[in-house]
């Protein structure tokens, strides 16, 4: 996908059939001709050589729900994502919950 920016205009070019139907999918998320569009509202960091992935949210459409590792807990502590900067506290025993891919991490 080619990816185009002058000044407050953004442009998606798809490269293949595949980007083509999720960028149509995207659209019709984000684009109510009846209502207000909805806004796309990073998280977490973009910085390529660390990892070349940039995240966004859709403002105004609902989460899923949080999903556990089997991985438990060892002390009563507040766990954090550092993509998004979630936070859960969690009890010692209870599982670890996972957050955008990932295990959360303890918060120090």
């Amino acid at each position: 996908m080619k990816i185009n920016v002058d000044r407050n205009v953004v442009e998606f070019l798809p490269g293949n059939p595949q980007e083509t139907a999720d960028l149509e999918l995207l659209w019709r998320v984000i684009v109510d001709c009846m209502k207000e569009n909805k806004k796309l509202v990073p998280i977490g960091e973009y910085i390529p050589v660390k990892e070349n992935l940039a995240r966004f949210t859709i403002e105004g459409v609902p989460g899923g729900k949080t999903t556990w590792t089997e991985h438990t807990s060892d002390a009563d502590c507040t766990y954090y994502c550092s993509t998004c900067n979630k936070y859960m506290n969690v009890k010692a025993g209870e599982n670890i919950p996972l957050c955008c891919g990932r295990e959360m991490e303890v918060m120090d």
